[in-house]
């Protein structure tokens, strides 16, 4: 029995050490597959920016507004 917590008090200290280099690990691939989907995205909005143009839309506003435009 006494093997046995030994060999449990190892792990639970390796875990422990480990967790969070395996936490970061994951955020790090988590935040390079943003990256790179966001990378794709721009490239796509690139070659359909030539073909549609934006507008840009303006407000009028009330003389009595605060917000300047």
């Amino acid at each position: 029995m006494n093997l046995f917590l030994d060999y449990l008090t190892v792990i639970a200290l390796f875990v422990f050490v480990a967790l969070p280099a395996a936490i970061g690990f994951v955020r790090e691939r988590r935040i390079d597959r943003q990256l790179r989907d966001a990378e794709r995205g721009e490239a796509a909005r690139r070659e359909t920016e030539s073909a549609a143009r934006p507008y840009k839309v303006t407000r009028l506003l009330n003389g009595r507004s605060w917000a300047k435009a």
